[in-house]
This record gives C-alpha cells, structure tokens and sequence, in this order.
C-alpha cells in the first residue's frame, strides 16, 4: 500500500439476517468474516442519518432546546436536529427545514461543521452537525404541526461560552450537541476552514 501499514483484512457479510423492521429503524444479524479466519455475528441497527443546527447569533448566542427522550427517560438539552427520513431530500434541506420546523429561523450562511458517527460499535446513524449565521425569524413551514415530544419543548438562547460549560458541567449529554458546540467554539477561537453546506 506504500504507507508502511499491512493490507487490511476484509471484513466481507457473508450473510446478513432480517430481525427487525421499525418505523425509524431496522435491525440486522449479519455474518462478517474475521481476521485469521473464521467467522462472527454482528447486530448492526441500520439508522436514515439525522442533521443538528447550531444557530449562532451575532451576539455568540446558540438556540438549544429541551426534550423528553424516551431510551433515556428525561430531558437532554440539544440543537435543533432531525432524521433524514424524507425521500431524496438533500441534508441541508433537512437542516433547514428542522430550524424552522423547530424554532421558527432561518440562516443566510450555512456551514457544514463537523460529520460523526454517534455509536457505530452496533449502529450506522450518521450526524451532520451544521453551523448557521445570520439568522432571522420565520413563520413554521405550511403543513407542519408539533406532535408529541415536541409539544413539550422548551427553547432558549444561551452564550456559546456558557452553553459550551455546560458541556462540561454535564448538563449538556446529546452527542450532536456535545460535538457541534466544542466545534463551533473552535471556529470562533481560531477560524478553522470549514466544509462548504452542500459537501455532506
């Protein structure tokens, strides 16, 4: 390979089980062949991808939001975030859609600012995590209705100094948000070059 690392192995499915088909999720049992032979089980939950939004203000302010989670029975503060769960919709779409679907605003400058794998030990769930400026009021998209946990959420403005404390205060425990928040404090301490919105 030229870069003085042995060949990787090849982690080939030689068959793969259908366990459960969910409304958001499925869940597969799929064979892989193993390094030096043989062979193991892996249950890998098959997950659309989501996107999360840190909307940061002129004043360094984030727009967080509290909600119920069920697998976790009680509320997390997140960003405004979403599944990937429409046909063919782009994901900038998707996050502009949930930032205006969730707090009614809507960005003329969209990043991408960090892509992560929330728990691929057993899931494919990919994040993209985007940062948007310049942000102004808009009404909720035609059509839309908040339904079940969402009736219940609360939204607040927070100091990205303060949200960011938080993270390490552990008040803050939603992957997105733990990530996209340590990242958009990086890009306002030192700049880094950030991913155009439409290169996830």
């Amino acid at each position: 390979m030229g870069d003085g690392q042995p060949d990787a192995h090849e982690y080939r499915v030689l068959s793969s089980e259908p366990a459960y088909e969910g409304r958001v999720i499925s869940l597969v049992k799929d064979t892989v062949a193993m390094p030096g032979g043989g062979d193991s089980v892996r249950e890998v939950v098959r997950h659309p991808g989501a996107v999360a939004v840190v909307a940061l203000t002129d004043a360094d302010e984030v727009v967080l939001l509290r909600q119920y989670r069920h697998p976790v029975g009680g509320y997390l503060w997140e960003l405004p975030a979403g599944l990937r769960d429409a046909d063919g919709e782009p994901p900038l779409a998707t996050a502009q859609r949930e930032l205006a679907e969730e707090v009614r605003l809507s960005a003329a400058r969209w990043s991408l600012l960090t892509t992560h794998y929330s728990s691929p030990g057993f899931c494919d769930e990919q994040v993209l995590v985007y940062l948007a400026e310049e942000l102004t009021d808009v009404d909720r998209p035609e059509g839309f209705t908040a339904e079940h946990e969402e009736l219940d959420m609360t939204v607040e403005r927070v100091l990205l100094a303060d949200a960011v404390q938080r993270v390490f205060d552990g008040g803050i425990r939603n992957v997105a948000a733990v990530v996209g928040l340590l990242a958009a404090a990086q890009v306002r301490a030192a700049g880094p070059r950030l991913r155009p919105a439409d290169a996830g």
